[in-house]
């Protein structure tokens, strides 16, 4: 059985760091789960306008992290933001986190991290914007296209995409050799 990938998205997501990791985990033969709090279609943010839309998989108040191998977490300055706001897809990015499973954020989404209070001593990476938050947080922040600290991978932006979902792939791959 493939492993399993939670997407946890919502409305206001970057359109090419939802789609491309996706594709890229598929592609590679895992499975993907698109989680959001809404049910039906979430819509991405495709560079100064509103995007395609996504189908949802599964709501958030019906998934559970054991189910999962890792958790993405896309960016865009909406979708992450919105969702630190939801007490629910906190907890889950903590759950996530506290079993030891990977967690993928990039661009704003390690905005998530913050909130779940899980960057405390970390290195990571994201958007610009968001960085002195991170600090803020007590996260070491750097400038990398992908920063991977335990089971915290972190990218800045679009470009990074590549190297982002590699490393996930291979937090993955990893994982199972530990089994």
């Amino acid at each position: 059985m493939p492993q399993h990938v939670m997407i946890l998205a919502t409305n206001g997501f970057e359109q090419s760091e939802l789609e491309k990791p996706k594709q890229m985990l598929e592609e590679a033969g895992y499975k993907t789960t698109v989680v959001s709090p809404e049910s039906g279609q979430i819509k991405g943010w495709d560079n100064k306008d509103w995007g395609s839309p996504v189908n949802v998989d599964l709501t958030l108040d019906k998934a559970q992290a054991r189910d999962f191998d890792a958790l993405l977490l896309p960016g865009g300055q909406m979708n992450p933001d919105i969702l630190r706001m939801d007490k629910d897809a906190v907890a889950m990015v903590k759950t996530f986190v506290d079993a030891g499973k990977p967690v993928a954020a990039i661009c704003h989404g390690p905005w998530l991290l913050v909130e779940a209070g899980v960057i405390e001593g970390k290195t990571v990476t994201s958007w610009p914007s968001i960085r002195t938050d991170l600090r803020n947080a007590g996260a070491n922040v750097v400038d990398e296209e992908a920063a991977v600290d335990g089971n915290l991978i972190t990218s800045r932006n679009p470009d990074d995409i590549p190297a982002f979902t590699n490393a996930l792939i291979a937090a993955l791959k990893n994982a199972v050799e530990m089994v």
